[in-house]
């Protein structure tokens, strides 16, 4: 069973930067590199949104509109994980942050059949 691991998260004041880590491991008939990832996040009495997600391949990537140009999502399967980098963080960035994985043969999946606990990120001064 697929495991992930979020982490990374912690309290930031509004413009500071954050890099957050998602950590694979329990790998059966597929390694790393057979999965795209996302990320998510969810802030307190909103809906869970999507954030970024990266292909198994790391050849394609997609954000937000929310967070373009201030979050890049990269890979390294060598060590089963994908980072988010999170420059110019805003108090709306504040919410818990998850990742999920799920394979696709290209691109990013519509629906990501495992997710991690999720790691809270919080922007205030």
């Amino acid at each position: 069973q697929l495991q992930l691991v979020e982490s990374g998260g912690g309290l930031v004041q509004p413009g500071g930067s954050l890099r957050l880590s998602c950590a694979a491991s329990g790998f059966s008939r597929f390694t790393f590199d057979y999965y795209a990832i996302g990320w998510f996040r969810q802030a307190p009495g909103k809906e869970r949104e999507g954030v970024s997600c990266i292909s198994m391949g790391g050849d394609y990537t997609n954000y937000a509109d929310s967070v373009k140009g201030r979050f890049t999502i990269s890979r390294d399967n060598a060590k089963n994980t994908v980072y988010l980098q999170m420059n110019s963080l805003k108090p709306e960035d504040t919410a818990v942050y998850y990742c999920a994985a799920d394979q696709t043969p290209r691109g990013c999946p519509v629906i990501y059949d495992y997710w991690g606990q999720g790691t809270q990120v919080t922007v205030s001064s």
